[in-house]
Parts: structure tokens; C-alpha cells; sequence
């Protein structure tokens, strides 16, 4: 389905915007997670475009071809928010469903409280709505990392995790892609790694699993384009959205006790660390999303379950897509 994916340019809230594009129809923009790219949605694009929809998955602000602006600043949730109205706006169009996974779900989340006009309808993959707490993050890192490590606090430091990451991409790649997944979940010895917490003692990289052989779900060809993009873009500007959790704390204040009201689902991998992770934003999904479809759990699969479970994550989007009260919110 390569040849019918269309690569195109636009400018978005001050940016240069990469996206690819495929089919006719309602407008669905794909939003990706760390560390990916629209390239993540390979299998949605086509099977999405099929069911009769206009699918834009592009690469955020930050990352692939799309530009990285320097300061830390300009990766901000309201600036990354802004490129998502944008971009509708630059492709003529009124309104959009949003589809997002990991970063992408919370910038999707917070996209449609912002602007609840312009997007009309919400799926969320591996990480659910999580509203606004009443502690700044920082604060909250520094309860959890008395005794080890946690990720978000480690890639505070600017450069240290760029350097780790860089200095070898393709081994950090197939690390971060392989640990999130199934695959080293269920391998008896590789499930004992993990980069959400780690010892103090050791780097971000040295926890994590590699695989004997590439998992089923990633080829040669997979890897060798996420390291293609990474190798050419870096990582500072992906890494640039986690610098700026205390500032999207501090900017989002008029948020909070904020309920997401239009039609959403959630999916995510029955094994992936995040649902633990929050596991009280999951369960109070239905309290905090009224008018929640579904939120579903697949089996044997791990974080990056559209990557994983390609065909049961575009058939429940589909699915989601095709309910009526969704389909109300397209004309």
C-alpha cells in the first residue's frame, strides 16, 4: 500500500509539517508516540483510507521530516495542541477525529478539551485520558525516585539521554521497541528488564532487553526506517516534550476537574506497563470520559499494539468510527 500513501508538506503554527496521507472521506489524524513517527501507523493508513476516511498521520513537532525548533519551550502541550489545529486548518478542513498512541493520546486528550469544535470524536491507544493532578510533576518524581530511577525524571537532564540513546541509534531502538512489547514481557529472562524505573547505579540503556532476533511485528525494513529518521532528526526534540511536563502543569491550570465530552474509546496491550502505570486513570475512564464507547485490553500485546496487533487495532477503530455517535459528528 506504499504507493498510495502521499507525502506532503504544510505550515502549522509557525512550523514546517511532514505528513502522509491516504484516502477520501471524514478526516482521521493519526497522532504517534515516543519513540516513533507516522511511520507507526503503516498498517492503519490503508486500512483506515479503506473504510472510507481521509487519513493524515504526520510527524509530530520534533520529529521525521518535520521541523525541531531549539528552545525546550517550543514543545510546550498547548504549542504541540496548536499544531494539530493548524493542520486541519491547512488541509481545508472543519473538523477531525483524533487518533492518538502514548504522547500522541495525551496531546489528543488535550486537543479535544481545547478545541471540542474542532474535533468531534477521540480514540485513545496505550495511554488513557489522565487529568490534571493536583501536584506538580516534579514533585511527584521526587516521591518516586528516592531509591531508582524513573524515566520521565531521568530525561530531565538535557543531553544525557541523546547522548545515550545516539551513541549507538539502532541498539537503542530495537531496545526501547522490544522492552515495550509482548514479546520481552512474556521471554522469561528479558522480562526482567525495564526502563520505567531502574537502578540509580545504571543508564537508561543498560536496561534494555534485545532481542535474539527481530520480534514478528518489526522487520529490517521497520527498523532500519525509524533509525533512518532518528539518525537524521536526533533526539533532543522528541525528548523536548518530557522537559516540558511542570510547564504543561503549570499552563493547564484552568483544567482541572476537566471531563472529555465527546465520543472516545481506549485500547491498549493487555502486558503494556503503562495501563500499571496509571492504573487509576484507567479504571476511572468512564467517570472522567461520560461518553466512553469501549475500553478494550488485547491479549498479547505490549505498548505499541498498533505496531503488535495491526489488524485487531484497525478493526476496533473502525468499529469506533463506524458507531452513530460518531457518524453524527461528522456532518
Amino acid at each position: 500500500m506504499a504507493e498510495e500513501w502521499q507525502h506532503s508538506y504544510t505550515f502549522t503554527n509557525g512550523i514546517r509539517m511532514h505528513y502522509v496521507e491516504q484516502g477520501e472521506g471524514p478526516l482521521v489524524l493519526l497522532c504517534h508516540g515516543w519513540p516513533e513517527s507516522w511511520y507507526s501507523w503503516r498498517h492503519q493508513i490503508p486500512a483506515l483510507a479503506n473504510a472510507g476516511f481521509r487519513v493524515v498521520a504526520p510527524d509530530l513537532r520534533g520529529y521525521g521530516d518535520t521541523e525541531k525548533p531549539v528552545p525546550v519551550e517550543a514543545y510546550d502541550i498547548l504549542t504541540l495542541a496548536a499544531d494539530l489545529v493548524g493542520l486541519v486548518n491547512a488541509l481545508g478542513e472543519e473538523h477531525a477525529i483524533l487518533v492518538g498512541h502514548d504522547w500522541g493520546s495525551m496531546l489528543a486528550a488535550m486537543a479535544s478539551l481545547l478545541r471540542p469544535d474542532m474535533f468531534r470524536a477521540l480514540a485513545l491507544l496505550s495511554v488513557p485520558y489522565m487529568p490534571r493532578r493536583r501536584i506538580r510533576p516534579s514533585a511527584q518524581f521526587h516521591t518516586l525516585t528516592q531509591e531508582r530511577h524513573f524515566y520521565q525524571e531521568y530525561f530531565q537532564v538535557f543531553g544525557r539521554i541523546e547522548s545515550e540513546i545516539e551513541a549507538d541509534m539502532r541498539r537503542a531502538l530495537l531496545g526501547i521497541l522490544y522492552t515495550g512489547s509482548a514479546a520481552s514481557r512474556l521471554h522469561p529472562e528479558h522480562r526482567r528488564k525495564g526502563f520505567i524505573t531502574f537502578e540509580k547505579s545504571t543508564r537508561f540503556v543498560d536496561n534494555l532487553a534485545l532481542p535474539d532476533g527481530l520480534p514478528t511485528w518489526l522487520s529490517d525494513e521497520d527498523l532500519d526506517t525509524f533509525v533512518d529518521q532518528f539518525t537524521r532528526g536526533g533526539f533532543a526534540g522528541p525528548i523536548n516534550w518530557y522537559r516540558n511536563i511542570d510547564r504543561n502543569w503549570s499552563l493547564t491550570a484552568f483544567l482541572d476537574g476537566a471531563r472529555i465530552g465527546q465520543p472516545t474509546m481506549f485500547a491498549a496491550g493487555e502486558l503494556d506497563g503503562v495501563i500499571r502505570m496509571a492504573k487509576m486513570e484507567y479504571e476511572t475512564l468512564e467517570i472522567n470520559v461520560p461518553r466512553l464507547w469501549k475500553k478494550t485490553l488485547i491479549p498479547d500485546a505490549g505498548h505499541w499494539i498498533q505496531q503488535e496487533k495491526p489488524e485487531q487495532t484497525s478493526r476496533l477503530l473502525i468499529e469506533f468510527l463506524q458507531q452513530p455517535q460518531v457518524v453524527s459528528q461528522l456532518s
